[in-house]
């Protein structure tokens, strides 16, 4: 789990979320748009995903809206020429809103046909793609999130960024346990976790991006302003070839299959225009296979087996998809959201320039 030391500032959730709700409401956007915004960028935060919750709201989303980059008012539009396959019409909006709207569509169409296919063009930055992917989970559903975005991670022999972090998101449900999520960037690390570290001022681990050359760097600022990041594996001696080949696929459904942008055509999240990112989503009935409890058992049993593998010299646990995540969120849940002193800085900075009240911290 993520350890936070004493000069982050705690923030009860349930106020977090209010403001972060005002802050966008102030920039045109509905009410129940900005509810879905704040919830899953707060729910970043809770889960440990400090890259990708609130530091984002000003850089992202209401630079954004501010510049007219982002439509804060969509007239959102599916199209669809099956019955359980279709695709959504953002309208240029926040990605959030578009591709909750596409996976609870995922759901209902899945309660009567036992699987889902949606996918979304014309949308914008969406946050975690776990978030989404959940959705399903908590109907008793397996949930799959996939997402294009702007030019980040190199092609494995190449030195000019042309594929995005491209994630990967699958939530199962489970029995007793928590469920198993999946939630990973295509690339070594998303840019986000570079951002981390350039916030606090410390290098990243070498194998972590590439500077302008395509060499191994250590600078965050070199790989945010000149250089890329390594898709998943790194370099061809570390097989970046296979995360090289997932981001592609993901591009493929995402971007090429929607009718949104890919590759290049994909803008990056904190520029003023149009990015044309897409989302794929899919909900599939565990009920529709096996009964439910049934499943729940038995994915309680694989992870208890994976859970109790002999472990490595010096480990104390072996973890499965989500759990850390899911131990971070009721943590945090209890002892109010973690943000970086400088992450709440500008919170504070931007409530200031909007007006609203500044969230109080915990005691």
């Amino acid at each position: 789990m993520n350890t936070y030391d004493s000069s982050y500032v705690r923030i009860p959730a349930g106020a977090l979320k209010d403001t972060v709700t005002t802050c966008l409401k102030s920039h045109g956007i509905s009410d129940s748009d900005a509810e879905v915004v704040a919830d899953v960028l707060v729910a970043a935060d809770l889960r440990g995903i400090e890259s990708h919750g609130v530091a984002r709201l000003s850089s992202y989303y209401l630079d954004g809206l501010k510049a007219g980059g982002i439509n804060p008012r969509p007239h959102r539009q599916i199209n669809s020429s099956a019955r359980s396959i279709f695709v959504l019409d953002a309208d240029n909006g926040l990605g959030h809103p578009a591709c909750h709207q596409a996976m609870n569509r995922c759901i209902e169409l899945a309660e009567n046909d036992g699987i889902a296919v949606g996918g979304v063009k014309n949308s914008n930055h969406f946050g975690i793609a776990g978030y989404y992917a959940m959705q399903a989970a908590e109907q008793g559903m397996v949930g799959l999130c996939l997402t294009n975005s702007g030019p980040l991670v190199l092609p494995t022999y190449g030195r000019r960024a042309t594929l995005g972090t491209n994630p990967i998101a699958v939530a199962v449900p489970a029995g007793d346990s928590p469920p198993f999520v999946l939630d990973m960037a295509t690339s070594v690390v998303p840019i986000g976790k570079i951002e981390v570290h350039r916030r606090k001022e410390k290098p990243v681990p070498i194998s972590w991006g590439a500077d302008a050359e395509g060499l191994p760097c250590e600078d965050p600022d070199t790989i945010i302003e000149q250089g890329a990041l390594f898709p998943l594996g790194g370099t061809d001696r570390t097989s970046g070839y296979k995360g090289y080949g997932l981001a592609a696929v993901v591009d493929i459904l995402s971007g090429v299959l929607t009718g949104a942008g890919f590759l290049t055509a994909v803008g990056s999240a904190d520029d003023p225009g149009t990015t044309g990112v897409g989302h794929f989503v899919a909900a599939l009935r565990v009920d529709a296979m096996m009964p439910l409890d049934t499943f729940g058992s038995q994915m309680d049993e694989f992870i208890d087996q994976l859970q109790s593998a002999p472990l490595a010299a010096d480990c104390e646990q072996i973890y499965v998809a989500g759990q850390k995540e899911h131990l971070q969120y009721e943590k945090n849940l209890r002892e109010g959201v973690p943000l970086h002193p400088k992450v709440h800085r500008e919170l504070v900075s931007i409530c200031q320039s909007l007006d609203v009240p500044a969230p109080e911290t915990c005691r």
